[in-house]
């Protein structure tokens, strides 16, 4: 009888079913319920095991079970807006602009934290928040260029995906954007029907699919190590360096993504954040899932450069066709289908997350739920108007980024000061160098897009 109360984790299939039957016996009549929270169903071996319910709240008080969310928000800081920016930012000026995607990433993590913060706080996603705090132009001002953010980034998305689809199967760019819509709304069927978990699972796997290709690419390509210590010193070459700087930065720290990713938490973890335990032990853990998933996309993307600038600098390669040709003639067929097999995972878990991000931000705003299919034609079909009149879809992706960059501000701004108010978030209100550093980033953001829009002016 101490076997069947204190079995321990899932020693072996014998011991696990003698428990179960022994728990069932114990039970009375109809309360098949209390057997299910009691048990926790393992494998070993592919044998069905069962584990008793406090192995399941231990690994539950690691804070394991509590991450995934920020990995779904990371996708968007891997998307093929990257890689058009990072792959020309690396075969034009080498290792030079590699402290833009380390500070650019230093900055995602920090603004991704105050987004989860702000909905662990209050419960309530940014677009909500700044719809019940700010007066009504303000709100609708922000919603209006909210949802041309989102736009942006579905071009993006749909775009790469096309590209991708067309370096690995001849695939036309129009029919390439419309497969990518089209599996990137199945993503989101698949969440809508199977949950949260599952969702982040398929998201997750896409991600390491990228991570994965250039890793491997990069580790191929022999980079030189003083050469990215050197690009990691803070320094331009004129105006078109600061231009695609500007343009990694849109690419990296992605607007979408701070508005979607207090809907990610509260969908999650809606019940946990009710009591104030629940709260501090959801910041814990977002804490380290926001550190981990940055840091693995920050490598990444400066895979992507040094992969860029260790192969293809002076080949004139700026572009991903371009770029695709140039790997597989410098490392390889293997290298050039990993390139092309991370632009197609890319492009589609980004389109679904950018969707995804679009029905928040109008349901936040506005308190309007639109049909999915609705909300994937919205950003869909200006993907497909530049597919199809012809525009260089590389050039696309690199314009694309940059008027991305100009969303960043208008995102940041709300979310330090709503971050900043305790009348907001109570308890959990920023340190003041919390804040600072905020400001410092939306600062520094702000003047980069002021500087961008002069240097347009002037031609």
């Amino acid at each position: 009888m101490t076997d069947a109360r204190k079995p321990r984790g899932c020693a072996g299939p014998e011991q696990a079913v003698r428990t179960r039957t022994n728990q069932r016996q114990l039970q009375p009549s109809g309360s098949r319920a209390a057997t299910k929270t009691d048990q926790h169903v393992c494998r070993v071996r592919g044998t069905p095991v069962y584990a008793p319910a406090p192995l399941r709240r231990q690994v539950n008080r690691s804070g394991l079970l509590l991450l995934g969310t920020a990995f779904v928000a990371a996708v968007a800081y891997v998307d093929p807006g990257n890689f058009a920016t990072n792959i020309a930012a690396g075969a034009t000026y080498g290792y030079l602009l590699c402290w833009v995607v380390v500070g650019a990433n230093l900055m995602a993590v920090l603004v991704q934290y105050l987004a989860a913060k702000a909905s662990i706080a209050t419960g309530r996603t940014l677009p909500q928040l700044c719809r019940d705090h700010f007066k009504r132009p303000t709100s609708t001002g922000l919603w209006a260029q909210a949802e041309l953010v989102a736009i942006a980034t579905d071009l993006a998305e749909v775009v790469g995906g096309a590209i991708a689809l067309n370096l690995l199967f001849g695939v036309p760019l129009l029919l390439g954007g419309v497969i990518t819509g089209v599996v990137s709304f199945a993503l989101l069927i698949y969440q809508s029907k199977r949950g949260q978990r599952p969702f982040e699972a398929a998201i997750v796997g896409l991600l390491a699919v990228v991570l994965i290709g250039f890793v491997v690419s990069t580790a191929q390509s022999a980079p030189s190590a003083s050469g990215v210590v050197g690009g990691l010193v803070p320094r331009l070459d004129g105006t078109a360096s600061l231009v695609l700087a500007a343009g990694m930065l849109g690419a990296t720290v992605m607007p979408h993504a701070i508005w979607l990713h207090g809907a990610l938490v509260t969908d999650r973890h809606g019940k946990t954040i009710r009591s104030a335990a629940g709260k501090s032990r959801v910041l814990r853990a977002t804490r380290s899932d926001v550190a981990i998933a940055m840091a693995l996309a920050g490598a990444v993307n400066l895979a992507m450069v040094v992969l860029a600038a260790a192969a293809l600098n002076g080949t004139g390669a700026d572009s991903l066709d371009a770029a695709h040709t140039a790997i597989g003639d410098r490392l390889g067929h293997f290298s050039a289908l990993l390139f092309a097999l991370a632009l197609l995972a890319s492009g589609f878990a980004s389109s679904s997350v950018g969707t995804y991000a679009g029905s928040v931000i109008l349901d936040g705003f506005w308190k309007r739920k639109i049909p999915l299919s609705v909300r994937r034609l919205i950003t869909l079909i200006p993907a497909l108007a530049i597919l199809a009149v012809g525009i260089d879809p590389s050039r696309a992706l690199v314009v694309s980024q940059v008027v991305l960059s100009f969303g960043i501000p208008c995102v940041l701004w709300p979310l330090v000061r709503l971050t900043a108010s305790k009348q907001v978030m109570g308890q959990l209100v920023n340190r003041l160098r919390t804040t600072v550093a905020a400001c410092l980033v939306a600062t520094a953001v702000t003047a980069l897009n002021v500087v961008l829009i002069v240097l347009t002016i002037r031609g």
